[in-house]
């Protein structure tokens, strides 16, 4: 990680050590006050140390190592010169400007690692007086002040407004809102409100305006499973919930900028754009050369149904993908508008995390979807984890009849909003999410990457190594226990007699240091491990380039977690959210990681020059089969396939 101070450092102090002292003594000469000289020698010092940094900071300098030896021969060689001049003409030596430096080089950097240390002990401290031991998951300190603001919809009738904070669409004139580095614009639709006749039906595309509308609040979220510790059922909800959020740095640059679009984590049941965990406009504001995008899509029963064996669900054919048709519909309309934002409607790039990291997997493989985004970065997201068969998604559409008391389609659309909510509160485990249709995606989505479906695409594929306690910090412990229960009959399907015989033996051994439940619940998330890096195989095999992350970072609280949440946050440097998760973030990983997605984005290599990032050495992420290994604050390259699974399988 990050070095408190490099060799580096001392070298540029030789010539910041010249400017201090030169600048001091041949102003005393002039007969200038001693606070003067004082003053102005530090102002030059400053400069002098600040135009030396870029040097010796620059890539030119630190990619090639026999440039940076010069650079340091050539810095020395100007102090002793300089020193030397300043003893025989001046009578001063620059060696105590020198000695002054060193200090500074060692002290600050020492001095900020403790107040640092203050800090996150500070912060350690709050969360435990919120989470204790965190065996009750997430729990959220937030005021009603918060909840009151995050609440507060867009005005349909705007008025007068600053024409420097528009952007004219094809669909509309947005006025959003500044905020330091940043213009948000919040709650913007993409699609016709799926509500009335066009429940269950697949997104309509908008009318072009010339209205003007409001965008300083975010959109509803969608209709939800509310669990105990998701966040946005604090959040108001409805069916008209098809809408995104642009977030692009004020920096006033007219260059086409890449564009990066978030697919929301949620087990397809909870989630969305209003959740701090993935809001963008810390990373527009740090980051001015990419355009960032967040939207919703429509969740759970409202999302995700086949009612073809309920009379009149012929006519509604789409239901059971409307989810993903959701995501397609708000891709087009930022390809459509996104240049108007200053984005590169060529240049898009998909960041996902849990089921929309899924989300993204299938449509890379999806004919609707081809050309909508060139690069994927995934986290925790593999189609063998979520895509179901018609079978069990039809099982779901009788389940809710049973739950509603109705028997026909035209009874279903007639229900309230409320009523099916409810219904979707109590079988929130029998969603099946993302359904084989035979017309979306292909049924065999391994072999499909395999034969090039996602042709075209680079992928960046995250592996948490502890997904599942994270899991259950969401929705709770007695769901968690129902949902691994499920979990373990779906692995346990279609294996053979030897890998029963494996895993009922792992099972029976880590039970004996553990409980039945964290047994099973580690062997899941192994599951889920190896069926990931398969993903990564195959679109390997199929020519797609692929570089790897394993995140094994430690959680601050063993009962939370540490995946998919730690991930968005050090990502996208939320470091407040993550707080808000029960966790205090990383700033140098952070950086880091964050550094490698503005590569990725932009199209550049994976790799860091030595103090590209200043006291962090060189680094070459390389392609699949290696992977870079988040652990303990620190980052490797090395291959995972003995970190995957404890299982053995003779």
């Amino acid at each position: 990680m990050k070095k408190l101070f490099t060799i580096d450092d001392f070298v540029v102090a030789f010539i910041s050590a010249l400017g201090y002292g030169f600048g001091e003594t041949i102003l005393q000469l002039t007969g200038l006050s001693e606070l003067a000289c004082a003053i102005i020698s530090l102002v030059v010092g400053i400069v002098i140390e600040e135009i030396i940094s870029k040097i010796a900071f620059s890539e030119t300098v630190q990619r090639k190592p026999l440039n940076r030896v010069i650079t340091y021969i050539g810095f020395f060689l100007v102090f002793v010169i300089g020193h030397y001049t300043s003893v025989k003409y001046l009578g001063e030596s620059m060696i105590p400007n020198l000695m002054e430096e060193f200090a500074f080089v060692v002290g600050l950097p020492v001095i900020g690692f403790f107040i640092n240390l203050g800090i996150r002990a500070y912060r350690i401290i709050k969360i435990h007086e919120v989470y204790d031991d965190g065996s009750e998951g997430y729990v959220f300190d937030v005021n009603k002040e918060e909840i009151e603001d995050i609440n507060i919809q867009n005005k349909s009738d705007i008025g007068e407004y600053d024409a420097d904070d528009a952007v004219k669409t094809r669909t509309g004139i947005f006025v959003g809102e500044k905020s330091g580095e940043t213009i948000s614009y919040y709650g913007i639709p993409y699609a016709k409100p799926p509500v009335g006749k066009l429940r269950w039906k697949a997104p309509e595309p908008l009318p072009s305006s010339q209205k003007v509308f409001e965008a300083k609040n975010y959109g509803d979220s969608a209709i939800q499973v509310e669990h105990k510790g998701a966040i946005l059922k604090l959040h108001r909800q409805s069916e008209d919930c098809l809408s995104l959020n642009v977030f692009v740095n004020n920096d006033k640059n007219n260059s086409k900028k890449p564009v990066v679009v978030l697919f929301h984590h949620g087990d397809f049941t909870y989630g969305g754009s209003a959740d701090p965990l993935t809001y963008g406009e810390n990373f527009a504001g740090e980051h001015s050369d990419v355009v960032f995008v967040s939207f919703n899509y429509r969740l759970g029963i409202f999302g995700f149904i086949d009612f073809s064996d309920v009379p009149g669900g012929e006519d509604y054919p789409d239901a059971l993908n409307l989810g993903l048709l959701d995501q397609i519909a708000a891709l087009q309309w930022i390809k459509e508008n996104i240049a108007a934002f200053g984005g590169d409607p060529e240049q898009i790039t998909v960041l996902g995390f849990d089921s929309g990291a899924v989300s993204i997997s299938m449509l890379a493989a999806c004919e609707k979807a081809k050309g909508l985004f060139k690069k994927a970065f995934v986290f925790n997201g593999s189609p063998e984890v979520a895509y179901d068969t018609p079978e069990a998604s039809r099982a779901l559409a009788k389940e809710l009849l049973k739950e509603t008391h109705t028997s026909t389609m035209e009874e279903l659309a007639q229900l309230e909003t409320e009523t099916l909510k409810d219904a979707a509160q109590k079988l929130w485990k029998n969603i099946c999410a993302p359904t084989y249709d035979k017309k979306l995606f292909p049924e065999d989505l391994y072999h499909a990457y395999k034969e090039g479906a996602a042709a075209g695409i680079e992928f960046v594929i995250g592996i948490p190594s502890n997904e599942s306690m994270v899991l259950r910090s969401f929705i709770g412990n007695y769901n968690y226990e129902r949902l691994v229960a499920v979990s373990m009959n779906d692995i346990q399907k279609d294996i053979d007699t030897s890998t029963a015989a494996a895993i009922r033996e792992y099972i029976e051994k880590k039970s004996g240091s553990s409980s039945e439940i964290e047994a099973k619940s580690k062997l899941i998330d192994q599951w889920v491990a190896v069926c990931i890096y398969q993903s990564a195989e195959k679109l390997s095999e199929g020519g797609n380039k692929v570089h790897l992350m394993y995140w094994d970072e430690k959680p601050l609280l063993e009962s939370l977690g540490s995946g998919s949440v730690d991930a968005v946050a050090a990502l996208l440097g939320n470091r407040e959210a993550l707080q808000l998760y029960g966790n205090v973030m990383n700033d140098d990983l952070s950086e880091i990681l964050q550094n490698f997605l503005i590569k990725f984005i932009k199209g550049e290599a994976l790799q860091l020059y030595n103090n590209e990032i200043v006291g962090v050495d060189a680094f070459d992420w390389k392609p699949f089969p290696e992977a870079l290994i988040v652990a303990d604050g620190n980052i490797l390259c090395d291959k995972i396939e003995n970190r995957l699974t404890e299982i053995k399988n003779n």
